[in-house]
């Protein structure tokens, strides 16, 4: 049975109906508690298990409030729905139900529609909010973008930063717009026909700010870390609730329509129901009454959360993001092959059509940038719908030395043949901001600390890169952009006048009529599709040729060559042609060769069709 609750927050703020506030928090190495507010400090009622408890009228909404601890010290409220300001301040007292929803008959969208567009909130808009935001959401659904993606927007320090180092996981962040932001964007959205996905992290805290250690350290296993930080004891029944409460709140209370969940390969808990497929269970039996999609990122490639059941539904999570198709694109266009690329160095056309076939690349194999040892699990036996694949996202440009786009390394020619390749296949396609005009300006990492936190971060993220040749020497990684400059962030803001250049205005017109064909063409033929649906018909000198067989029984056809010279190439079946970069690259095809840098694509009848039903 699930340790987390049917109903009503057990962390936190929560109103009682009658003007009062019940005020909990769980601080086990507490002897005393008081909650600080409303001009004064008040006692909390201690139990044996180390929670804190009172109820009282005394904060009204708007309020600050925090909780004193017995050396003094006043914390926020680790599950605060708001902040006053910082979060080393007040937590505010927020009233969920005071927001009026607009678009309450919004039930979501089937995940075979989903087109996805990941943005960063402080950068995305001149202003950085959520209502900068807003603001262009006309723009995004007439590109043909279906779902937004917010990088994680949960209260961090300073006021520039990822989000990846969130320390109030309940709070969006009051520089973006705090809780009646993000409402008021989620309404927006959905009135265009518009998913909102978060981003939310759960394998760690960030390193300032995090207070749970002094009141709670049981919170945490003290001989087991994460690449970021202390590991987490999610087999506590208080921080499993934390953390169940908080997947329920930000589906429920902000009527979001899915979670992307961080580097869930860092989420280690032994208990009999690991906490991950708890949280899914719990999502699918409380929310009954729209679509809501559980993505995953995860770097051993196994399939475990994502495994369909007989009719083809998602018990636990919806689908996978798919580093390893990525990487097999990134290292044959760039020719990059340090780090994570060294694995995709070799057999690079062979790699890319599995991962376009079959969803993993690494299936079991050895894998020489994980100590030579297996990853992944097979995955032909998922839907390609089970795979979020990306030609660039936040990790793939901002961990970048300089956050080079794509289209700072490669050509217009090959940059139009990947974008037809991603979104014309059948894996759902996500798109990074500013990658449908071929922005040009960077995105760097960038932080909001302060003092020895601040040197530490801009040393360690020079340091992360002396592995690779051009950064060997300490001189070279001098010129890395310091994370803490306010300048890094800047020059991360979205060019939004590159919609009125020439280039842009052409990348722009190619993605919109790759998705209006995708909408048309594929999107019908994907609800319901099984596995094992996708053959390999080449992969040799730079031809990737791919053939799904589609839900209705038709075949989705993809030949490209990406390479700078013609190549020989087998015709597939005769079919429908889609879209064809290369002018007469059809022709070619159907007469044995393909020009170069062209990609084909084609549909040919399903079996009604073909017989004139």
């Amino acid at each position: 049975m699930s340790d987390c609750p049917a109903s009503a927050r057990t962390w936190g703020a929560e109103p009682l109906g009658d003007g009062t506030t019940r005020f909990r928090l769980w601080a086990p190495a507490q002897a005393r508690v008081w909650l600080h507010g409303g001009g004064r400090d008040r006692p909390m009622r201690r139990s044996d298990d180390g929670w804190f408890e009172l109820a009282t009228d005394a904060v009204a909404p708007g309020d600050g409030y925090g909780f004193r601890l017995q050396d003094g010290l006043v914390v926020p409220d680790p599950a605060a729905r708001a902040q006053l300001g910082d979060v080393h301040g007040l937590s505010r007292l927020a009233d969920p139900g005071a927001w009026r929803w607009r678009t309450t008959g919004w039930h979501g969208r089937p995940w075979e529609e989903a087109v996805i567009y990941e943005l960063h909130v402080g950068t995305f808009s001149g202003s950085g909010t959520f209502a900068g935001v807003a603001e262009r959401l006309d723009h995004l659904a007439g590109l043909g973008v279906t779902a937004i993606e917010l990088m994680p927007v949960a209260q961090f320090a300073g006021r520039r930063g990822w989000g990846y180092d969130g320390v109030l996981l309940y709070a969006p962040h009051e520089a973006y717009g705090g809780p009646e932001g993000l409402k008021a964007l989620v309404d927006a959205a959905h009135a265009r026909g518009l998913m909102v996905l978060l981003d939310v992290v759960y394998n760690h805290f960030g390193p300032d700010g995090n207070y749970l250690h002094l009141y709670a350290p049981e919170f945490f296993h003290a001989g087991r870390q994460t690449p970021w930080g202390s590991a987490i004891a999610y087999e506590k029944p208080p921080v499993r609730r934390f953390f169940c409460e908080n997947v329920l709140y930000w589906l429920e209370e902000y009527r979001l329509d899915g979670l992307r969940f961080d580097a869930i390969d860092q989420i280690h808990d032994p208990s009999p129901e690991p906490i991950l497929e708890e949280m899914a269970r719990l999502v699918r039996e409380r929310i009954r009454d729209r679509h809501v999609h559980l993505t995953s990122e995860d770097s051993s490639n196994e399939i475990r959360l994502h495994r369909r059941d007989a009719e083809g539904g998602t018990p636990l999570f919806t689908a996978e993001w798919n580093d390893d198709f990525h990487n097999a694109v990134h290292a044959a266009v760039t020719g990059e092959s340090e780090g994570y690329y060294r694995d995709f160095a070799a057999d690079h056309w062979a790699k890319l059509a599995r991962s376009l076939a079959e969803g993993f690349v690494y299936q079991g194999e050895l894998s020489e940038h994980f100590g030579d040892r297996p990853r992944g699990e097979p995955s032909a036996g998922l839907p390609p719908v089970a795979f979020v694949d990306f030609l660039q996202n936040h990790d793939q440009v901002g961990n970048r030395a300089f956050g080079e786009r794509l289209s700072d390394l490669i050509d217009r020619p090959m940059l139009e043949l990947l974008t037809a390749l991603l979104l014309l296949g059948p894996s759902i396609p996500l798109l990074f901001m500013g990658e449908e005009w071929a922005e040009r300006r960077p995105f760097c990492f960038f932080t909001d600390f302060r003092g020895e936190l601040a040197e530490a971060v801009r040393e360690g993220r020079r340091l992360e890169f002396r592995a690779w040749s051009a950064f060997a020497d300490e001189a070279s990684r001098q010129h890395i952009p310091d994370p803490n400059d306010p300048t890094t962030f800047a020059a991360s803001t979205l060019d939004w006048q590159r919609l009125d250049d020439p280039d842009g205005r052409r990348q722009l017109g190619l993605v919109r009529r790759l998705l209006e064909i995708r909408h048309r063409e594929v999107v019908p033929r994907l609800a319901g599709l099984g596995g094992h649906c996708g053959r390999i018909r080449a992969q040799h000198d730079g031809v990737v040729a791919v053939t799904w067989t589609l839900t209705d029984g038709s075949r989705l056809q993809i030949d490209a060559n990406l390479e700078r010279e013609e190549r020989p190439a087998e015709p597939p079946p005769p079919g429908r042609l889609l879209f064809e970069l290369a002018e007469g690259a059809a022709d070619g095809l159907a007469e044995g060769r393909l020009p170069p840098c062209s990609i084909v694509v084609s549909l040919d009848r399903s079996p009604a069709e073909a017989s004139g039903r």
